[in-house]
């Protein structure tokens, strides 16, 4: 899930920005509204945070064009304002979900999910396959019922590829949707973070490499047994 933050007060944004990678969302960062126009029509964007009060182009207007060129994204709009009146003409101008400041972290997670799962197409809360469950709202994951001990990347890719229901998925698209905007990653950083997921998700391996394309989850069986299955059945072999 990608979210781009945009709050003018540093102390708050880098909170928020830092509170959410630390739950394996790759976010990036705007300190106004002119600068977060300029990101949300170049990159593709889940969930918007919007402060609704910013300086150089109002929140409002944000939200407006945001709405105007049908971009995307679900935004979340934030306020010190909490009156009805304020909330009932957030949400009239598009905004998806209105939050008042101060707020809880754990609100603006819940709320950031939730908006993401609308942003995407409608999917369970816990995505399955070949043994490996993974969380979402609650950020686990498992195989076989083992807990798998993740990094926040190694989270992110395996919710990617989860997500893409074994579809392939290159280097470039998973360093569009796991890492951020602003650092520079190169191709090396993908196949080191799935090394070192495919050795905690453990045997058989799950993780397919699709040569010159990238990387798919597979259904977890190792190729020799795949292939004894295939010979049983042509021999007539019942088991």
């Amino acid at each position: 899930m990608r979210v781009l933050v945009v709050e003018d007060e540093e102390f708050l944004r880098e909170m928020i920005a830092e509170g959410l990678r630390g739950d394996a969302l790759a976010v990036d960062e705007a300190s106004d509204g002119l600068e977060a126009l300029s990101r949300l029509r170049l990159g593709a964007y889940d969930v918007l945070i919007l402060d609704r009060d910013l300086p150089g182009l109002h929140g409002d207007e944000v939200c407006r064009q945001v709405v105007r060129e049908r971009l995307l994204t679900r935004v979340l709009m934030l306020t010190a304002s909490g009156t009805v009146r304020d909330r009932v003409e957030g949400l009239g101008l598009g905004a998806d979900d209105y939050l008042t400041k101060p707020f809880a972290y754990d609100e603006l997670l819940a709320r950031v999910l939730a908006l993401g799962r609308r942003a995407q197409p409608a999917l369970p809360p816990v995505l399955e396959r070949a043994g490996v469950a993974v969380d979402v709202a609650r950020r686990t994951a498992t195989r076989e019922g083992r807990r798998l001990a993740l990094s926040r990347k190694e989270f992110a890719v395996l919710e990617s590829l989860l997500r893409a229901e074994g579809a392939v998925l290159s280097s470039d698209d998973l360093i569009e949707q796991v890492w951020e905007e602003d650092t520079s990653y190169s191709t090396n950083a993908v196949r080191v973070t799935l090394s070192k997921l495919r050795a905690k998700l453990g045997e058989p391996p799950l993780i397919e490499t699709v040569p010159g394309a990238g990387y798919r989850i597979g259904d977890g069986q190792r190729i020799g047994d795949a292939h004894r299955i295939g010979d049983d059945h042509r021999s007539g072999d019942p088991r």
